[in-house]
């Protein structure tokens, strides 16, 4: 095992000592160390994280979803702008969309949820997603980790809300809420099985004005879909709320039947066997993306690959057989080292 070096070791150390003090600007550095591309600085990161780690796990960790249109964002500076009222420290990290062309963040969550990012006890990160799988950036549950250091009792977790980002961020959150619009049997139709199966919460925005009914009728087929889909489900039920940022109306309800689904993970001990599941899956999907990784930059592996990716497309070999072959070769590679 490579020896880090005594200045990383004594900077990692500094820096966690200043996000453990609370230091917004140490965590904002710590974040951009962690989501770094470089070897050098996530080693670096790995070492701070190491000093960080068992001061983690204090945080209620939310996981948000929904389809585009259904108000996210709104949503979150609503609920969140209550959590600041009844004291609570909030961090927001909201996932975005990266641009193709530069891999930057494309939505400007601070211009999203400028009331929200004015507060001086919430911190608002975007990262953009860059491609991972499920729309959850990369380094998301590190950046989690590092907010639940700094001291913040809730951390929401948004995601862009398509493709397989629900079952992305129910692999790292608590409890997993899921945003709706009001709508007709239709727009049910359209949730997937399982998506429902993993909410933990289900919320019907924008429940006043005109949609005040519809929202109301909405809520009553989400509650007798969930009690059919979760009817032998393990663990407190999943329950239909609804609300409305506009007029602050239902938050106070949310963040009721938030903590007493924590409460009953705790009690129970789920929660704790929950984040331990979480875990392990979290390293074997890095073990997945160093290998997809370290294969790809194998020269003589890429070049057997494009050939079999041709033959494969032409009919003339099977997915199974070239998979075979890219392994062989990339095993033969690292044996030759």
């Amino acid at each position: 095992m490579t020896k880090v070096p005594s200045s990383l070791e004594n900077g990692a150390t500094e820096s966690a000592r200043d996000i453990l003090s609370g230091d917004r600007r140490a965590l904002a550095r710590a974040i951009t160390l962690i989501e770094s591309a470089r070897e050098d600085h996530q080693a670096q990161a790995q070492v701070l994280l190491g000093n960080l780690l068992s001061h983690t796990g204090g945080a209620v960790r939310i996981g948000i979803s929904g389809s585009p249109g259904v108000g996210k964002s709104t949503f979150i500076e609503a609920f969140g702008l209550h959590l600041t009222e009844i004291g609570k420290r909030l961090a927001v990290l909201a996932v975005d969309p990266s641009s193709a062309l530069s891999g930057g963040s494309i939505l400007g969550d601070k211009t999203r949820m400028e009331r929200l990012a004015r507060a001086p006890s919430v911190f608002i990160r975007p990262s953009p997603a860059a491609g991972a799988l499920g729309g959850v950036a990369r380094r998301t549950r590190e950046t989690m980790l590092a907010c639940e250091a700094a001291g913040f009792d809730v951390v929401l977790i948004e995601t862009v809300g398509v493709g397989q980002s629900e079952a992305a961020v129910a692999g790292l959150a608590d409890l997993f809420v899921l945003l709706v619009q009001p709508g007709g049997g239709d727009d049910l139709q359209g949730i997937k099985r399982g998506v429902m199966e993993l909410a933990d919460l289900i919320i019907v925005t924008k429940a006043d004005g005109d949609l005040r009914d519809l929202a109301r009728h909405t809520e009553s087929d989400y509650r007798s879909a969930l009690a059919l889909i979760r009817a032998h489900g393990k663990g407190p039920r999943p329950q239909v709320l609804s609300c409305s940022a506009m007029e602050e109306s239902g938050l106070a309800e949310v963040w009721l039947a938030i903590e007493k689904h924590n409460d009953a993970l705790v009690s129970s001990g789920e929660l704790a066997t929950k984040r331990q599941s979480q875990a392990v899956s979290w390293m074997w999907r890095e073990v997945e993306e160093r290998l997809m990784a370290a294969l790809r930059d194998e020269a003589g592996v890429t070049a057997l690959s494009e050939r079999l990716e041709n033959e494969v497309a032409a009919g003339r070999q099977s997915p199974v057989a070239a998979a075979t072959a890219i392994l062989a070769a990339f095993r033969q590679q690292d044996g030759d080292k």
